[in-house]
């Protein structure tokens, strides 16, 4: 490519409508790329997405295309998908749909960049994945918990052999997501119904899989416990139902090197933490704790020596015993960076290694953490190809 050209791509956004649709993958996503003046590569050139907003509501729609100035949006994939110079699907949908979505536009020719879970069940992740792949069209799934800033400065330390030989990871994420009663819930009714693909095991250990993966190591075995513990709550329409699926899920994970994981996930929580999630690491060297943004560490050489006298009040002020990793550069939205990655990777050919095998490990994941869940025992994690 020649420097300082505009190249145009577009982007078919299925979803746009919904929460996670609109907010980070519409507006702090493609809209802030195009408000930076577009992704310049490294000859000159920039990239300028075209979005194409998808989704059921006419009306919903039209809004959200006359707020932010587009003029392209329809409720039929079809049209959208055979629309001239269309190029990247991208799908933020409730998973339920995603597949035959996925398909059609892969049998367009586009490339496709999707949320997660990429589909209900790991054999049609695995599916998609070869149909993809004999397709010859780029994929990739979002994998945002990776571009924490916290979760970056904690992979900082441990590609830097921070930790020494880790032992173990907790993990604390949730809030409480309130009934619908007296106070609107914040989150959709859907994602309490098993029949609508809802729960917080299939919600979150797609993220769990490949955080662990990813920062720590590959997880060989899962033990999960999961429980509805709000039976009842309100919808949308002021109307209750039964919540069918699970809103808190406790779970333990085994890595290779023999490190064990335990993460709790709960939509049924009150926060006593600094953020919304938080992982700690404990290491022969040192220990962090990591959230959404900071990430705290602890020497061994600075860590103090605590004696249990239950009879006496406590005279240590623990947390003040951590010191702050700093930034050290400048953290984007994590819905943008990989975004503009999977621009790069489509224009450029630059490696995405977050592709539909990886979305395909976070639904076994879930998988398995289900039938463990079911089972009450403890189930190996085999590993996955296309």
């Amino acid at each position: 490519m020649a420097g300082n050209e505009q190249r145009s791509v577009v982007v078919v956004m299925n979803g746009v409508t919904g929460r996670m649709g609109y907010r980070q993958h519409l507006v702090r996503s493609i809209l802030a790329i195009r408000d930076q003046g577009g992704l310049r590569l490294a000859d000159g050139t920039v990239v300028w997405p075209e979005p194409v907003l998808v989704g059921r509501d006419e009306n919903k729609l039209a809004a959200i295309a006359k707020d932010h100035g587009l003029d392209r949006w329809t409720t039929d994939l079809d049209e959208a998908l055979a629309m001239p110079g269309a190029e990247i699907y991208f799908d933020a949908q409730v998973t339920s749909r995603r597949a035959e979505c996925v398909r059609k536009a892969v049998a367009a020719g586009l490339h496709v960049y999707t949320e997660k879970p990429i589909a209900e069940t790991t054999e049609e992740a695995l599916d998609l994945g070869r149909t993809a792949r004999d397709a010859g069209v780029k994929v990739g799934v979002v994998q945002d918990k990776l571009f924490l800033p916290g979760l970056l400065k904690l992979k900082r330390l441990v590609d830097g052999g921070f930790f020494g030989r880790i032992l173990s990871v907790r993990g604390e994420f949730g809030y409480w997501v309130f009934e619908g009663d007296w106070q609107e819930a914040q989150r959709p009714s859907w994602n309490y119904r098993a029949e609508d693909g809802g729960g917080i095991i299939v919600d979150m250990f797609c993220h769990w899989r490949y955080v662990l993966e990813d920062i720590i190591a590959p997880v060989r075995s899962v033990q999960a416990l999961a429980a509805t513990h709000i039976p009842r709550r309100i919808d949308e329409r002021g109307a209750e139902y039964a919540a069918t699926a699970d809103d808190a899920a406790y779970g333990i994970f085994e890595l290779d090197g023999g490190v064990v994981a335990q993460i709790n996930s709960s939509w049924t929580t009150r926060v006593f933490r600094d953020e919304l999630v938080e992982f700690q690491v404990d290491g022969t060297e040192g220990s962090a704790v990591a959230g959404l943004r900071r990430c705290r560490v602890q020497h061994r050489s600075a860590t103090p020596k605590p004696v249990w006298n239950p009879d006496l009040p406590a005279t240590e002020e623990f947390r003040r015993q951590w010191q702050e990793v700093p930034d050290n550069g400048e953290f984007d939205n994590g819905f943008k960076a990989q975004w503009e990655i999977f621009l790069r990777h489509v224009v450029c050919d630059e490696p995405f290694p977050w592709d539909f095998l990886a979305g395909a490990r976070g639904v076994q994941l879930a998988e398995l953490g289900l039938e463990s869940a079911r089972e009450g025992r403890r189930i190996a994690v085999p590993r996955l190809r296309l």
